[in-house]
């Protein structure tokens, strides 16, 4: 059962993480896109070593020194418009606390060099638009976590917005983070399918260890 301590720890980390993601999109628009990172990546060690809602066990947190993370590389951003192929399958993730959790495609982005990807929609409470990602290094020593990596979450605060072109929406593989599953079991985590799975080795975001 949830505690209302821990249910008031979980909201302030989403506002938090939505308040980091807008930060960024601000920096991207007036800076430069590897300030903006930067300061995302600043963010996430924050969070991760002081927030009561980390998924970091609290022994852990007290000689964590920040989130393995990939230098920023500008060739991993794209800007993608949502095609239809796919669009309107559905698909229910089974998870281990929150049950089925049910998506509708919306269609398919695609990224020259790293391949195509499903865009989902979340068909609860809140919706929201969700791209996860397995590539070439999950699971992999050095790699990210094995059971792949999120892109987008909107309904958890991890959007970079929308591109320059009507309808598109901004990818930049250089945000790609673990799901706090791959820190803490206790956390309910949708992993990517087929659909959100590529050849490519994605050297570039958040990659994993254990701490």
């Amino acid at each position: 059962m949830v505690s209302p301590v821990t249910a008031l720890a979980t909201a302030d980390w989403r506002r938090n993480t939505f308040a980091l993601y807008a930060q960024a999109r601000r920096a991207a628009e007036g800076i430069s896109t590897p300030h903006a990172h930067a300061l995302w990546t600043t963010g996430r060690d924050r969070l991760f070593g002081t927030h009561p809602a980390s998924p970091l066990p609290e022994d852990t947190r007290r000689r964590f020194r920040g989130l393995r993370t990939a230098r920023y590389d500008p060739a991993f951003r794209f800007e993608a418009v949502i095609d239809d192929e796919g669009a309107g399958r559905k698909m229910e993730v089974a998870t281990g606390t929150d049950g089925l959790v049910p998506f509708t495609r919306l269609g398919t982005v695609r990224a020259e060099g790293v391949g195509s990807l499903a865009v989902w929609h979340l068909d609860s409470y809140g919706g929201g638009i969700f791209i996860p990602v397995r590539d070439a290094t999950s699971g992999v020593d050095g790699g990210s976590y094995g059971g792949g990596r999120y892109l987008l979450d909107t309904i958890k605060g991890a959007d970079l917005g929308q591109g320059t072109l009507p309808g598109s929406l901004v990818l930049d593989f250089n945000f790609l983070y673990n799901p706090s599953c791959a820190y803490d079991e206790s956390w309910a985590c949708p992993l990517p399918g087929p659909d959100n799975t590529v050849d490519t080795a994605l050297q570039v975001g958040e990659l994993y260890q254990r701490y």
